[in-house]
C-alpha cells in the first residue's frame, strides 16, 4: 500500500519534521519554565493551596502549548464543549485515549482537573515536579489509587480518567477495566464521556515519538453521555464500554480516511 506522504511536496513534508521538533521542544520548554517552581513550592505551600496553584499552572501551561502548535505547527483544536465542566465539582471526566496528547488536551480547559499518572511520568524531570504539586494520582496500586481519587473527588476536584487504562490499540476502543464504576460507585461520583477525535492517530500507541504527524492536524473534544454511579459496577463498566464503543464507531465511519 503506498504511503500518502510520497504525494506530499518535499518542502511540506520538510516542515512536518520542523513542526514534530517544535512541537516536543516547547512543551519541554513549557514543563522546564515551570519545574523549579513547583519544585521548591511543594514543600512549602499547605496542601490545597499548592494543589489548586498547581492544577492552575498546568491548565495555564497547557494552552500556551496547545497555542504554540496552533501558531506554528497546522494544529487546529475544538476544545470549547470542555467548557461547560469548568465550575462543575466531583465529577469524573471519562476520554477514549487515542493519543498521548489526550490528557494534554482535556486539562487545558480545567482548572481542577486532576489525572491519575503511572508512577514513572510522576518520578520524571519534566513531569514530576508539577504533578506531584497538583496532587496527581500515583498509579502504583489498585487499592491505593482507588483510595487517592475518592479523596479527590471528596475534596471537589474533576477525575481525569481513561477507562482504557492505557492508549487505544484496537481502534475503536480496548477493553475497560473496572476501575472508573469502582470509583463512581465509592465516591458517588457521576462519570461524564468525553469523545476524542483526531484526524489521524498522532502519537497513538502505534505511533512512535520520532515520527512526523500528518499536517494539518485536527483534534476535537465532544461531551458524551452521563453515567449516574451504580451499585453494580461490573454492569456501569459493560454499558459505558459500549457506549464508547458504538459511539466512536459511528464516528469513525464518517471521517474520511487521510
Amino acid at each position: 500500500m503506498n504511503d500518502p506522504r510520497l504525494s506530499r511536496p518535499l518542502w511540506w513534508r520538510l516542515y512536518e519534521r520542523l513542526a514534530m521538533c517544535l512541537g516536543l521542544g516547547s512543551l519541554a520548554l513549557v514543563c522546564l519554565t515551570w519545574l523549579p517552581f513547583a519544585a521548591v513550592l511543594h514543600p512549602i505551600l499547605p496542601r490545597p493551596a499548592g494543589q489548586r496553584l498547581g492544577r492552575l499552572a498546568i491548565m495555564v501551561g497547557f494552552r500556551i502549548y496547545l497555542r504554540i502548535l496552533t501558531l506554528l505547527c497546522a494544529c487546529r483544536f475544538d476544545l470549547s464543549e470542555l467548557d461547560a465542566l469548568r465550575d462543575e465539582r466531583s465529577l469524573i471526566i471519562a476520554p477514549n485515549h487515542p493519543s498521548l496528547l489526550d490528557a494534554v488536551l482535556v486539562t487545558s480547559r480545567l482548572p481542577n482537573a486532576v489525572c491519575v499518572m503511572k508512577a514513572s511520568l510522576l518520578d520524571n524531570l519534566l513531569f514530576g515536579a508539577g504533578a506531584r504539586l497538583a496532587r496527581y494520582i500515583r498509579n502504583d496500586s489498585a487499592h491505593r489509587l482507588v483510595k487517592r481519587a475518592c479523596r479527590s473527588l471528596q475534596e471537589g476536584a474533576q477525575l481525569v480518567l481513561f477507562p482504557e487504562g492505557t492508549r487505544t490499540v484496537e481502534f475503536p476502543l480496548n477493553a475497560l477495566g473496572l476501575t472508573t464504576g469502582l470509583i463512581a460507585r465509592r465516591a458517588h461520583a457521576p462519570v461524564q464521556t468525553v469523545l476524542l477525535e483526531f484526524s489521524t492517530p498522532y502519537l497513538g500507541k502505534h505511533w512512535p515519538l520520532w515520527r512526523p504527524p500528518v499536517l494539518p492536524l485536527t483534534c476535537r473534544a465532544r461531551l458524551g453521555r452521563r453515567f449516574p454511579p451504580l451499585d453494580d459496577h461490573k454492569t456501569f463498566t459493560r454499558e459505558l464500554e459500549n457506549y464508547l464503543r458504538e459511539t466512536l464507531a459511528q464516528t469513525m465511519s464518517k471521517q474520511p480516511t487521510p
